[in-house]
């Protein structure tokens, strides 16, 4: 296997780009790699005939072709499968579907295409253009032109952004004073400030730069002890960068050199190069999300050639590939920190191949990663946007992007002692945002007991940021003063400001709207005896935090006793909040039309900070409670600042009232104990239709479970007739035999206004139940698309004690 065609970067005096490609490497570059992602009917062909996509691409390009044309088809993703992504969702109660990676194809090309090129990047070098050769743009054009083609683009592997003379200095005095991007505001983040609390230094959060060519020998950071997850650590574009990407993080506190922004936390590096020839960005964010936990953070230390052929580097997420695979990343909880790319590109001016404004947050076109994208500013004060840094709305934070001390080594990493005061380009300002988030990530573990999600993370480290020299002209947001985000969120409990309440969807959501699964949340806890102390008990630093296993069967004629946990996300704190409970038998479609109110209690302050404050105690009382099982739980709570919603009463408004309002919140699951003697599990759930007309829904089930168990749904037949269910005639019920592992569409069909069907899952999981989960959701397809409206999830394993 060997490498398409991409240019290293030289950085020549005045820090433009040079591209050069090294004749003896260019002997092994006879193969050109195309992302290929096929329509869901297209991939159904190419799995019947694996001559497909060879058909595809001779229709497409045939004056590159012979006789015999060389085409190698391989899935585009190997370190995960799709069905361990799928899995990670499930587990989470993911509010978004997880993008299915088995319909991505990476076609290799025989050596006519490299040959041309080879001669389209020998042209480009005469000129000095970062550029995609020509010849692949109008390849990638016309496969994207093409039905059966959703999207494609080049695998190349592009240097990574940072640009700047390498400067050497002596190693026998410290660097410190030199690292002005520690300082306070103005002139830097005040990681100094941030060292003075605990949790300051980075103790308990994991980083991961992914990227290529580490020197992990280097004396200030051989004390880190960076291990490798994946891929070669290369050495294409020399062990340089990498050394003093994880220097300004992770140099060591000690008599030598600098120090790293956060030397207390734990690093690893995953490489772009899958093997010894290919680059795979996304293969490698996906096999680094696998390895990682809610609350870790990924730093993409990586840039792209423009697609669209035009001069300069765009951000990785350009290609739908990584995209994807970051979607996947910070769904997950997954902080992801991305180099906004050295393309001197106005974001929101930018056109994608495909004709979208895919980076303008004010456009329709545009489209959410979740990532934090960095830009580049001067290393003075005021910070202007350094010259080449990608610029636009869709840039999220600032940092120096000139003259970074830190760590260094030679182009074969065998030199230990170097170092640099003049690392830079948006490669130098991202290790400082990460940095910063790292502070954070730190300061709340320690203090809190919870990590902040990548959304909430984004829209932290701007508040009280730093503005740029012209912000206006700049565009590229606010460098982050630590200072002014840990005195706001972490010791500002009653401050003035606006309180936002939450009650979490999911294990992860930070308050944010969401889409998808919505009804998992942790924080509604019913048990069948009061807790002495629920604060200590379930609140931040109980260990608790995370748990979505807390709430016990309900006993008929018992009292049984309800917590609801709430966090405060604003500026202000919230007084004298209330939550209102209410039950419902099980269903994948909670309306209100099923709810029955249990009854409010009061939480005397729910301070600012994201702090778990748990509820006092709501009594359920024996002469209320239905028969025993497992049921749904509704939590509304509200401020005079920030009242409770309003339930709306047209079901196109009720979506959104589930996924736009944070402080509502459905706790849709059962955690179910073991079967005595692996017998037979019988859980009953209702399907519903809308409250207010006949509509289209689709009927799911979503398994994590053991392939060696059995699952199987008993469903009305009338209702099977109408959602187009095919299974056994079994009496009055048709049975349907439920793949244990997988997502299968059990139906989709028109239901009556306010109709309810009763079903009946069973499940035999033969005693390996712990950590196993199954789901059935309901989506309704609304105007443009299938949306979740609901769904049931039974959670196999034993209640967590108290």
């Amino acid at each position: 296997m060997k490498i398409p065609v991409v240019q290293a970067v030289l950085f020549n005096a005045f820090g433009a780009l040079s591209l050069w490609a090294s004749a003896g490497y260019a002997q092994q570059q006879d193969q050109l790699r195309i992302a290929l992602k096929l329509s869901p009917e297209a991939h159904q062909k190419q799995q019947a005939d694996p001559n497909f996509i060879t058909t595809l691409f001779q229709r497409t390009e045939p004056q590159e072709f012979s006789a015999a044309p060389q085409v190698t088809v391989n899935p585009l993703i190997g370190a995960q499968r799709s069905a361990n992504i799928s899995a990670r969702f499930a587990l989470a109660g993911k509010r978004d579907a997880a993008p299915n990676f088995d319909v991505w194809y990476q076609v290799q090309l025989g050596s006519g295409s490299a040959e041309k090129t080879r001669r389209g990047a020998q042209a480009q070098n005469a000129t000095a253009e970062a550029a995609m050769p020509q010849h692949i743009v109008d390849l990638i054009r016309e496969l994207i032109q093409q039905r059966e083609v959703e999207s494609a683009h080049p695998l190349l592997a592009a240097p990574p952004p940072s640009l700047g003379a390498r400067a050497v200095d002596a190693l026998d005095d410290p660097r410190s004073p030199n690292q002005g991007y520690l300082n306070p505001a103005p002139q830097g983040i005040d990681a100094r400030y941030g060292w003075a609390f605990p949790g300051g230094d980075g103790t308990g959060v994991n980083i991961v730069d992914m990227e290529q060519g580490w020197n992990l020998n280097h004396e200030d950071l051989v004390a880190a002890g960076i291990t490798m997850i994946s891929g070669w650590n290369k050495d294409r574009y020399g062990f340089a960068h990498g050394t003093s990407v994880m220097g300004e993080m992770l140099m060591a506190d000690n008599q030598m050199g600098g120090v790293g922004i956060v030397p207390g936390a734990k690093g690893r590096v995953i490489s772009q190069w899958r093997d010894e020839y290919y680059a795979n960005t996304p293969d490698a964010i996906l096999d680094a999300a696998a390895h990682m936990s809610f609350g870790d953070i990924l730093l993409l230390e990586a840039q792209e050639l423009d697609p669209t052929g035009e001069f300069g580097y765009m951000p990785v997420e350009v290609f739908d590939a990584t995209f994807e695979a970051i979607r996947v990343a910070t769904s997950l909880g997954i902080i992801v920190v991305e180099a906004g790319a050295n393309g001197y590109r106005d974001l929101d001016a930018y056109v994608s191949i495909s004709g979208k404004s895919i980076f303008n947050r004010s456009s329709p076109d545009y489209r959410e990663s979740g990532a934090i994208m960095v830009g580049g500013g001067t290393a003075g004060v005021p910070h202007y946007r350094w010259y080449a840094s990608s610029h636009g709305s869709r840039i999220d934070v600032h940092a120096w992007a000139e003259y970074v001390d830190t760590a260094d080594s030679d182009w074969y990493g065998t030199e230990n002692t170097l170092y640099t005061c003049c690392f830079g380009g948006t490669s130098g300002a991202s290790p400082i945002i990460v940095g910063a988030a790292a502070i954070l990530q730190g300061i709340s573990f320690a203090t809190r007991g919870v990590k902040i999600g990548p959304l909430e993370m984004r829209d932290m480290l701007k508040i009280n940021g730093t503005p740029s020299g012209d912000p206006a002209s700049d565009r590229i947001g606010v460098m982050p003063n630590l200072k002014g985000i840990i005195d706001t969120v972490f010791h500002n409990n009653t401050g003035g400001g606006q309180p936002d309440i939450y009650i979490r969807d999911y294990v992860g959501d930070t308050g944010d709207a969401t889409s998808g699964g919505v009804s998992s949340s942790p924080d509604i806890i019913v048990r069948q005896q009061p807790i002495a102390n629920p604060d200590a008990a379930l609140g931040s630093g109980s260990g608790t935090e995370s748990n979505p296993a807390l709430s016990q069967p309900v006993v008929s004629g018992q009292d049984h006793s309800i917590y609801v946990r709430i966090q405060n996300r604003g500026t202000g704190a919230a007084s004298s909040a209330n939550v209102t409970v209410h039950w419902s038998e099980p269903a994948t479609l909670v309306t209100p039309n099923l709810w029955t109110e249990i009854g409010t209690v009061s939480l005397p302050a729910i301070p600012t900070g994201n702090t778990l404050t748990v509820s006092p105690r709501l009594a359920w009382p024996a002469d209320k409670v239905p028969a025993s099982g497992h049921y749904c739980f509704v939590a509304l709570a509200g401020t005079d600042r920030d009242p409770t919603p309003t339930v709306p009463n047209t079901f196109p408004d009720f979506v959104k009232f589930v996924s736009e309002n944070n402080n509502a919140a459905w706790r849709n699951f059962n955690v179910i104990p073991p079967a005595a003697g692996g017998g037979w599990h019988k859980l009953p759930v209702t399907v519903p239709g809308a409250f207010d007309s006949a509509r289209e829904f689709v009927l799911k089930t979503v398994g994590n479970l053991p392939q060696h168990a059995k699952v199987r749904l008993h469903v009305p037949k009338e209702f099977a007739q109408r959602m187009g269910i095919k299974g056994c005639n079994k009496g009055d019920k048709v049975v349907v035999a439920l793949k244990p592992g997988e997502t299968v569409q059990v139906g989709v069909g028109v239901l009556e206004a306010g109709s309810f069907a009763k079903l009946e899952l069973q499940v035999q999981t033969h005693g390996a139940e712990e950590g196993s989960e199954f789901a059935l959701v309901q989506e309704w397809i609304g105007a443009f698309e299938a949306v979740e409206v609901g769904r049931v999830t039974w959670r196999f394993g034993q209640v967590a004690e108290l």
